[in-house]
């Protein structure tokens, strides 16, 4: 199932939404400057180290936070966060195009009204905290790790959270394949999501299981999207009213 827009209008433009998609384009754009493809291997091979320390600069390595890291890895480069500041960086910074488009599609599909759930200045709020509750479950699963965590992934799956309890009776235009056979369908979000969140916690009891997953970061999913859930009712303004629901596209 491939999301491509949900059914229920927004009261105003989601302008905190929109900015913050904007960022880690811009962040990731960045990024792709730093190791272009097609480079002379020798080139490459600097270029990869660019990138490389980047990520490992910004992003949120846990044996750094806990000042466990191996010397190797415990020395910062100059201008780099302090560790405790890349709970935030991290969340702007991505591993490959897929990764920012895949998270900057979800936070375009339900983020909107999750901001016009609770207004600009909140939502802002609320997305840095379902942030920091995502990385803080991941850390706690591994604290010695030397592996960087990125991506926005958990500040967009507590948006997701938020949206469930917003709007359950949703609808989600959904790109369904079967075969050669692919159609746009109305799902309801209540199945959208809670197929999403199965999968994410499929996939985090199997990192303590010892299965593989990919080097994705599920548990912070998960830890992301139980804090929009259970913080939505502290932010959101009030309840929406019922409104006409937008036609297939």
């Amino acid at each position: 199932m491939f999301p491509l827009k949900d059914d229920v209008p927004t009261r105003s433009f989601p302008l905190i939404t929109v900015t913050l998609i904007a960022l880690n384009v811009l962040v990731y754009l960045y990024e792709f400057t730093l190791w272009p493809p097609g480079l002379p291997p020798r080139e490459a091979l600097a270029a990869s180290r660019l990138y490389e320390d980047f990520v490992r600069e910004f992003g949120l390595v846990p044996c750094r936070v806990g000042e466990v890291c191996p010397a190797s890895l415990a020395t910062r480069l100059d201008g780099a966060p302090w560790p405790w500041l890349t709970v935030f960086t991290s969340m702007f910074v991505h591993g490959g195009l897929f990764h920012v488009g895949g998270n900057m599609l979800y936070l375009w599909i339900f983020g909107n009204n999750v901001e016009d759930s609770m207004g600009k200045g909140r939502f802002v709020f609320f997305y840095l905290v379902c942030g920091v509750a995502a990385a803080v479950a991941q850390y706690l699963s591994d604290p010695t790790s030397p592996v960087p965590m990125i991506g926005a992934s958990g500040a967009v799956s507590g948006t997701l959270g938020a949206y469930l309890i917003l709007h359950p009776s949703a609808h989600v235009w959904t790109l369904v394949g079967f075969g050669w056979f692919w159609r746009v369908v109305p799902v309801p979000a209540v199945v959208v999501l809670g197929f999403w969140i199965v999968v994410q916690v499929v996939n985090a009891l199997g990192t303590f299981s010892g299965g593989q997953t990919g080097g994705v970061a599920f548990l912070a999913h998960v830890g992301g999207f139980v804090a929009g859930m259970v913080l939505i009712p502290v932010f959101r303004r009030s309840p929406r009213s019922p409104s006409r629901r937008a036609g297939p596209i």
